[in-house]
């Protein structure tokens, strides 16, 4: 016998079942990612007025990223051309000390009254906890680079406003660059016993293809005449997505005990 053909009212009855699960799974996706944004602001603030109430991270980078381009501009006491030459290395290796020293404690404070499981415990997602911090980071460094890129011009003889806006996007991507792998690894080894030496080893080598392309790219920048870096901000661009990508699929791993 030949199967009894589905009467009108049985596949309207089996409908509303089918939409109603996609449109739950659809509900339950989007209020997912809605309430990513909520905790990551929370953490965000938090940092923000943490480090604003008494600035000891901001001055203690600020000064000694200073000190280190103030240092190189008398030790090499360079020409204009020699500045388009070697200034950019030099300025990403002060980047790249201020970022260190300012990775480091970004999840020690969490150590001092165990907040770090109580952040857990919260109705927040692991990625918005480590997105939060992220985020905060690249506050802090942008600042510190704010301050550096003016002093640098000044003391190496550089002009920068003619490429400002190429410049502060190179900066943009480069900084990303740092901080996203930077507040990886300082969650990684927040409870190592030897973290201010584990922190290095485990980001340099990671950081050296954004430091060549941010390098590169400030260089050309510079250069007499200016060119364009399409090349260097596509791989910076490119390495900030697999960063960031990284960092969400990991955040649940990473804040575990």
């Amino acid at each position: 016998m030949s199967p009894r053909p589905q009467s009108a009212a049985e596949s309207l009855s089996t409908a509303p079942a089918s939409s109603s699960t996609s449109s739950d799974s659809f509900t339950s996706s989007t209020s997912a990612s809605l309430s990513l944004w909520p905790g990551l602001w929370a953490i965000f603030s938090k940092e923000v007025r943490t480090e604003f109430r008494t600035r000891e991270l901001l001055v203690t980078t600020a000064v000694f990223a200073l000190t280190v381009v103030f240092l190189f501009s008398f030790s090499f006491d360079p020409t204009s051309e020699e500045s388009r030459r070697i200034g950019p290395g030099l300025l990403w290796i002060a980047f790249l000390f201020a970022g260190t020293l300012m990775l480091e404690p970004a999840f020690l404070r969490e150590q001092t009254n165990d907040t770090l499981s109580a952040l857990r415990l919260a109705p927040i997602a692991p990625s918005a906890i480590l997105l939060g911090k992220t985020l905060a980071n690249f506050l802090f460094l942008a600042i510190t680079e704010a301050l550096l890129i003016p002093v640098f011009a000044v003391f190496y003889n550089v002009s920068v406003a003619a490429v400002l806006p190429g410049l502060a996007l190179v900066c943009l991507l480069g900084t990303l660059g740092i901080v996203i792998p930077g507040t990886i690894f300082s969650a990684v080894t927040a409870h190592a016993r030897m973290r201010e030496l584990l922190l290095p080893l485990l980001l340099l080598p990671v950081l050296t293809p954004i430091l060549i392309a941010a390098t590169e790219s400030t260089a050309a920048l510079l250069s007499d005449p200016p060119e364009w870096p399409a090349m260097g901000l596509k791989l910076l661009a490119g390495a900030d997505i697999i960063f960031l990508t990284a960092a969400c699929f990991l955040a649940d791993s990473l804040l575990e005990e």
